[in-house]
């Protein structure tokens, strides 16, 4: 059974930093105390002045396997996402076929079960027509990370627009429910009277189209379907300042029924971007203007806003580059959602034990993983080890992504990801991604 241990590093785990020794014992995590002396073989991985994170779990990703792996796959997009302290994700069902049936599902687990460097599971897609099918997931509640319904426009058949079937749904479902909200109608009409007054559109008439206005309505009806049935509702890629009102800090995150997810996007760029960057940054919810960012982060510290995620979801370039009807939405950025919010870190905005409870804590909490998100003797050895002091500069010879580019190139991160961790293996160090895949299907306590 292979042992390592972690020397003298700085462990950044509930709501603490302290300086520890961390044994890890084939998959799990055996001691964590000071002055640890292990006989036998064991690896011992110097950690002094660098620190130790729990693996961040990335709630929202799109790896865009099966149907679209001309831009990625479960094994490439796996890869950067543990060069970057991912040890975990949730995958999204608008592939090729869309994920409605729970055959085409485990099609998906197969494909992760041979090919996913990080650990994972994958959302049960919801449309207008499926709910019977989407329901059957109840059966397999411990095995499956939750249901997802797009209430804006998405990839086939999966805008959700009928309210019988997100009645069903939300009476019926005893999974958590993830929602993309955006009102589609009001999307149409903001496009149409845009359009009427200039033809030719630009990337920064995105934001007025998919305005807050759009946003709020949809997250208003998802909530009133969740109060209804006490469902447990998730809400994605908060993006406006108005929706926050609709979230509340005063219960433990434990006892939440509605709880909300901040992208690293919506918390680092702004409607002024779009000049330099274009289509690039152009996704679904919208980045907006200044002010919803800075509320943003202060809902985010506050505890109205749970957690964080990437919702990583790569195009190529030449995707990227048509007019607007056609330019696709969506950003890379599962390898360096970790060192964007660290370099926030370096700016004063956040705590490191912050990013560790948004980023992984609170992650396992709200979707009731088991033995993974925290730094705990027992649990799995899903762990990160970054050097606070080491800059990186993201470019072309370091980006993983499949895609091949990033809206982040040329950033300078103060930070380095040193060592990510997945199940007790060693599966990055030193800038390199070792072959074997040791991610394993993660489980819930959905009883």
């Amino acid at each position: 059974m292979q042992k390592y241990i972690f020397k003298d590093i700085l462990v950044v785990n509930e709501g603490k930093i302290q300086s520890a020794d961390v044994l890890v014992k084939g998959e799990r995590i055996e001691k964590i105390a000071t002055g640890i002396n292990e006989k036998g073989n064991v690896v011992e991985i110097s950690g002094h002045g660098k620190h130790l994170f729990p693996g961040v779990i990335d709630d929202q990703v799109h790896f865009r396997e099966p149907g679209l792996t001309h831009k990625a796959t479960i094994a490439t997009e796996s890869k950067a996402a543990v060069a970057g302290g991912v040890t975990s994700f949730m995958e999204m069902p608008n592939t090729i076929p869309n994920a409605l049936t729970l055959s085409l599902l485990e099609d998906k687990y197969a494909i992760a079960k041979q090919h996913a460097a990080a650990n994972y599971s994958f959302f049960m897609g919801v449309s207008n027509t499926n709910a019977a099918e989407a329901l059957r997931a109840n059966d397999y509640k411990e095995n499956i990370c939750g249901l997802k319904i797009f209430m804006g426009s998405s990839t086939g058949n999966m805008l959700v627009d009928s309210h019988t079937a997100l009645d069903k749904i939300f009476s019926e479902s005893e999974l958590l429910i993830a929602t993309h909200c955006e009102d589609e109608r009001v999307i149409k009409q903001n496009y149409e009277a845009i359009k009427k007054l200039k033809p030719l559109l630009s990337p920064a008439d995105h934001p007025l189209i998919r305005n807050e206005e759009a946003c709020y309505r949809s997250s208003v009806t998802a909530i009133q379907f969740a109060k209804k049935y006490n469902s447990r509702l998730h809400i994605l890629h908060i993006s406006t300042e108005k929706e926050l009102q609709l979230f509340g800090n005063m219960l433990p995150l434990k006892d939440k029924r509605i709880t909300a997810e901040v992208c690293v996007h919506h918390l680092h760029f702004t409607a002024s971007d779009y000049e330099k960057l274009g289509y690039n940054i152009k996704c679904n919810p919208a980045i907006k203007a200044p002010q919803h960012k800075e509320a943003l982060w202060k809902a985010l510290l506050d505890d109205r806003l749970d957690v964080i995620a990437t919702d990583h979801a790569p195009h190529l370039l030449s995707e990227k580059e048509a007019p607007y009807e056609h330019a696709h939405a969506g950003l890379p950025l599962v390898q360096h959602g970790l060192q964007l919010m660290l370099h926030y870190y370096k700016e004063g905005k956040i705590s490191l034990e912050k990013i560790a409870e948004k980023m992984s804590h609170a992650v396992a909490d709200c979707f009731r993983i088991k033995e993974r998100g925290y730094i705990r003797e027992g649990y799995f050895a899903d762990l990160v080890m970054a050097d606070l002091q080491k800059p990186y500069t993201v470019n072309g010879q370091n980006i993983l992504y499949k895609c091949g580019w990033s809206p982040l190139e040329n950033f300078l991160f103060n930070t380095t990801i040193e060592k990510t961790m997945v199940n007790g293996h060693i599966v990055f160090e030193n800038g390199i991604v070792k072959e074997q895949n040791y991610g394993q299907r993660m489980t819930f306590e959905n009883k």
